[in-house]
This record gives C-alpha cells, structure tokens and sequence, in this order.
C-alpha cells in the first residue's frame, strides 16, 4: 500500500471489511436456505434404490419433487481418479485448462464464473457507498482509480497481521476449494488459487481500493493452500458424518458454509431457483469393495456421497467412507516452507547507517531438493549517523535457490534474486536492489531444517552494496520433504 497516497488506513480497511462481509452475508444466506433444506448426507451405491416407505414432507408432492433443486454429487477426489501410468514422471505439470484425468471442469468453470457474478456485484454495492466509507472518488472515477493503483503497484503494504495472516489465506483457501472439490490435484488447485488471486483479486477487484500489495500476492495463494487443503479434508470429513458438528445439523451448516462460502452460496441460489444454475455439488466418489455371496467375492463398486431430504423423519447417520490417501502424488502441502531467523547487515557508507541486527522471516515454495523459492523479508531498528536515533530498515525479496549434493543431508547453494530496500516505512525511500550469495542447508527431519546464508546486495539507481548474514530455522508443512 503506498502509505503516502492512501493516509488513512482505516478507509482501506472499512473497503475489505465490506467486501469480507458481503461474501459472510451471502454465506448465512446459503446456511439458513440449506437449513430450510437440511438434507443428511447418506451413501447410495449403484445398485440401491429408494426406501419404498419414505414419508415426504407435506410441501414435498410426487408432481412437484423434481423442480426442487436437490445438491448432486458432481465434484470428486482427485484422490478417486486414475490418472495415466506416467502421469507423475512430470509432477509439476499443468492440467488445470483440461480434464486429462477425469477432472469436473465443468463445475470449476461454472463456479468461476459465479465468483466474477458475486466480485462485481461487490463493486456495485461499494461504488454506491459514500465517499467517506469507500474512500472512492466519484469524480476521478472507479475505473481511473484502478488504473492508477495498477500502475503504481505492487507495493509492500501495511495491512494488519489480521489481515495479511488470516484473511487473505482464507480467501486463498477459497479460491484452492473450487479446483479442489472439482477433482483437480493439489498442486493444480494452487495454481488455480494464484490465478484468482492475483488477476481476480489482487489486480482485479482490490485494485478498485488501493494498489496491489507484494506480500498479497505470495501469502494469499502459498498459505491459501495450507488452509484450503485443511479445509477441503475438514469439509469431507463433516460430510461423511452426516452433516452435523457435535451433534448439531446447525453447526454442521454454519461450518460447511464458513468452510467454503462460493460453494454454499451456489446450493442457495441454486435453492432459490430451484434448479442447478450454478455447478455445485457437496458430495464426492469414493471406491469400495463389497462383498457379495457366500464364497467371499468381492466387487469393486461406486459410492456416491450426497445430501437428500425426503420428509421430517429423523436423521439418518451414514457409516464413514475410507478415502483414498493420495501418497502417490509428490506435489502436496509438503513444499511449502516457512522460516524464521536473525541476520546482521553491514550497510553501503553512502545511507550514513550504522548496520545492526535483523529478524528473518521467508515464505516459500520447496519444490525438490534441489530447487526452492521464496519471498525473503528482513526488518531492524538501526542508527541514523546524522541525527542519532533510531531508523526502521525494511528489505524484501523474492529469492531462488539452488542446491548441491541433492541427496545428502547437508546441502550448499546458491541464491539469488532481486527487491527492494526502504526506510522509516516510507514507500518514498524504496531502492531497488539484485542480490546473491550462497548458504549451507542442513536438514534436520523430514519437516524441520537449518539454512545460514550470505548475501550482497546492491541497488542500481542509488550505487549502494550492501551484506547480510543470516541464520533460520525452516519448517515444511505437512509431510514436509519426502
């Protein structure tokens, strides 16, 4: 955020809160209408029929039952799907323009759309507000505004941890579900993810507020994938007991719909026009064996997981349904890292700074063992030679590596990358920078390892170089490094 151009924070604040409130509306929307429809999960196999005895709830006749929108098992595992022999001899490749594996792109495309429906109708809402509230101005218009925050942009902002940590993962993990629970793999769900985020979001709608922000690009998508696959299983697991949380069929559709917001919010409008205009879909496949005779055969047979009322009876608590583990992918949650560290820099003679001790935090993407890159951001209060007192240096960047002896335990490489150097949190003072250097990786487990690294920076339009020596402590998520 360019704190000079947008002075007040709380303007820009008041714009996400709408935007965040509008989806949570939407959501209860989607939760009191699935309340009115509450419909227990059961699993039907492709023999079963319906029960002959089932009451109908009196609103419910035989003549008017297939015009009320019932939520249909369209989406799947990946998990659940067999893709080809050698599908994973190349684990990084792309398949979310195609259904190669038997993917719903169908359904990804139709809730696509859906979020581009609700995103704009955000903007008419905001466009409609007071200026004060907006923080719009109705005179340059909305749509100089947004070409003026694209151009200035991306900017390292000054959003609150509550927002940068939390919110923006969410909406992350949003955008990874619609892929996700369309059959797609996690790493295309990712992909999908970024894409939202960055030209939907980030470019998109966001920039109609203020401009672009640099940590929003990496944090939103990277971390709205940890979220999002823990939401994803969350969700799956809620369903497989019936719908409900502790019991409660209310706080099972509160969570439901907290836990993917576009999907509930399509079942409601799908709800309210009693048919399917939007892909939705809240159950998913799964493959079991079921024995049949009295030799011990088996058969292996489709089970469809999906949502149906017939009446007011009581609920009907289904038994769990084992899914599949996914461990053949090598492309899951385990790639991403986190790190946190302290450094010293030694600074250029031409800033009249005195170098001091930094703190280290980095946000990345491991891919293998022998590549990896992240977003590297270093802080610290050091002395102003002038005047004396105490100036905040800010350096940022996204950094490559590359390591060597891929298999060992301890493991050097090479970094490099490029990014920007600033003072006294004044957007102004930002200096772009190229830096590299090497390092020593060692790695401690499967999730947890040592990295300690130097690095030269130098800043081409202000003719400084500048060092920093660092050592952190990097954690993998999930699995972590296989």
């Amino acid at each position: 955020m360019d704190i000079n151009k947008n002075s007040n924070p709380i303007h820009s604040f008041s714009v996400k809160a709408l935007a965040l409130t509008a989806t949570f509306l939407f959501s209860l929307q989607a939760v009191a209408q699935n309340a009115n429809n509450e419909i227990p999960s059961q699993v039907f196999k492709t023999e079963q029929k319906a029960e002959p005895n089932v009451s109908l709830n009196p609103a419910i006749t035989a003549e008017n039952l297939d015009s009320i929108y019932r939520e249909m098992p369209t989406n799947s595992r990946f998990e659940n799907l067999t893709p080809s022999a050698d599908f994973y001899q190349s684990p990084f490749q792309v398949s979310i323009f195609s259904n190669t594996n038997g993917e719903d792109t169908e359904r990804l495309w139709s809730q696509t759309n859906s979020i581009f429906a609700y995103g704009f109708g955000v903007i008419g809402i905001i466009a409609l507000l007071p200026e004060g509230i907006s923080n719009w101005d109705k005179e340059e218009g909305i749509f100089n505004k947004w070409s003026d925050n694209v151009k200035e942009g991306p900017v390292w902002d000054r959003d609150t941890g509550m927002l940068n940590l939390v919110g923006h993962p969410y909406f992350g993990g949003v955008y990874y579900q619609v892929a996700r629970k369309s059959g797609y793999r996690q790493w295309d769900a990712f992909l999908y993810s970024t894409i939202m985020s960055t030209f939907y979001w980030e470019y998109g709608i966001e920039s109609f507020a203020e401009t672009p922000s640099i940590q929003d690009l990496v944090i939103t998508p990277v971390l709205g994938w940890a979220y999002g696959e823990w939401a994803f299983n969350t969700e799956m697991d809620i369903r497989e007991n019936g719908g409900n949380v502790w019991g409660s069929s209310f706080l099972g559709s509160t969570a439901l719909a907290l836990l993917d917001p576009v999907d509930a919010l399509s079942v409601g409008i799908n709800n309210i026009f009693s048919k399917e205009i939007i892909k939705a879909g809240t159950g998913f496949v799964s493959f079991n064996e079921v024995p049949y005779g009295n030799s011990g055969q088996t058969d292996s047979q489709i089970s469809f997981t999906m949502s149906l009322q017939l009446g007011d009876g009581g609920h009907y608590s289904p038994r769990r349904v084992k899914r599949a583990s996914g461990a053949d992918d090598p492309i899951d949650t385990g790639i991403i890292g986190v790190s946190y560290g302290v450094g010293q820099t030694q600074l250029d003679d031409a800033w009249n700074v005195e170098g001091a001790t930094t703190t280290e935090y980095s946000l990345g993407l491991y891919f293998t063992r022998q590549f990896s890159s992240r977003v590297t951001y270093s802080k610290g209060k050091f002395v102003d030679g002038a005047t004396a007192t105490k100036v905040n240096y800010e350096n940022y960047s996204l950094d490559s590596q590359y390591y060597f002896n891929a298999k060992n335990t301890l493991r050097p490489y090479l970094t490099a990358g490029f990014g920007e150097t600033l003072w006294a949190r004044d957007i102004e003072t930002k200096k772009f920078q190229v830096n590299a250097g090497l390092g020593l990786h060692y790695k401690l487990n499967n999730n947890f390892a040592l990295q300690a690294d130097w690095r030269f920076y130098h800043s081409t339009n202000a003719d400084t170089s500048d060092n920093n020596a660092s050592l952190r402590l990097v954690y993998l998520l999930g699995q972590g490094e296989r």
